[in-house]
């Protein structure tokens, strides 16, 4: 499974806390738009950032709660989680310091979990100038060598869901993003208010047509690293390995930008689904007394 992190549910019921000045924040509901169409946006300049009115959610972040519901990870657990706006201009820096915080980006949300009496989700970053390029992670490499990456805008297309849904549909369709529609896909994209890409993996084209697209990884650029946010591959490629190479070439970019760290998620100890994660070393897990080798 290629998930670096949960689908944060904005419908969840939460409870908010306290502004500063002791009023109480409130959450407005997410807006749904239309997914632009599929190839009149490929050289797009990234989109503008989106003002906002609400000066105290830019300079004084409210933290909020979420309800109790189902661990999807341990069974008879109950998750909960801690989060905050991201929006207007100091969304990036925010970004940035909460996800060396241990936090995680669902479009305009900034979350980690809250949970009581259980500490069970770990916040993991690879570390890049030390990764060990195993001889099974070169093999994935040269089974590979026939996508070409390119680096998008955080803009969606038709072309994308249709890969997207048959990845949901073939790995996860008793999961809770099974039900995504178009528009659940294109604001998972695009309702983003930080540096966020689409990495694209496509077989090579023929002359001017491009190739097919085989995956694709939503991906933040941080001031350390590079955050993967979410992606996914089409399933019949399954065999080749295209989950894991997509997380090696974040890797290796990240190398190439000279950044330190390509930011996995969480890690749950017992997971089969987060098991893979280990792999990649070597690591380092987020422990109460900071950033420790994993």
């Amino acid at each position: 499974m290629v998930k670096s992190n949960d689908r944060f549910d904005d419908n969840e019921t939460v409870a908010p806390e306290k502004s500063s000045a002791g009023t109480t924040a409130t959450i407005a509901p997410a807006q749904h738009t239309a997914p632009h169409p599929a190839d009149d946006w490929q050289d797009a300049p990234p989109r503008k950032r989106r003002r906002v009115t609400v000066r105290r959610l830019t300079e004084h972040p409210q933290f909020y709660l979420t309800a109790p519901s189902p661990c999807p990870y341990l069974p008879h657990r109950q998750e909960r989680k801690v989060f905050t706006h991201l929006v207007g201009e100091r969304a990036e820096p925010l970004n940035d310091l909460l996800t060396q915080g241990g936090f995680r980006r669902s479009q305009n949300i900034a979350y980690r979990p809250a949970c009581e009496g259980c500490r069970a989700c770990v916040s993991v970053r690879v570390v890049v100038d030390e990764f060990d390029w195993t001889r099974s992670m070169r093999r994935v490499m040269k089974a590979n060598h026939a996508l070409e990456r390119r680096e998008r805008p955080a803009l969606p297309s038709s072309e994308q869901y249709s890969v997207f849904r048959g990845y949901l549909d073939s790995r996860h369709a008793e999961g809770g993003m099974a039900d995504m529609t178009v528009l659940d896909y294109a604001m998972m994209v695009e309702d983003t208010h930080v540096d966020t890409r689409l990495f694209e993996y496509r077989l090579s084209g023929t002359g001017r047509t491009r190739g097919p697209l085989i995956g694709c990884a939503l991906t933040d650029i941080l001031g350390d690293g590079l955050s993967m946010v979410y992606s996914f591959f089409e399933p019949d490629y399954r065999d080749k390995s295209v989950g894991t190479y997509m997380i090696l070439d974040h890797i290796a970019r990240a190398a190439e930008l000279g950044l330190p760290y390509v930011y996995l998620g969480y890690w749950v100890a017992g997971s089969e689904k987060m098991a893979y994660k280990t792999r990649f070393q070597p690591q380092e897990h987020l422990s109460p007394k900071g950033w420790i080798r994993g």
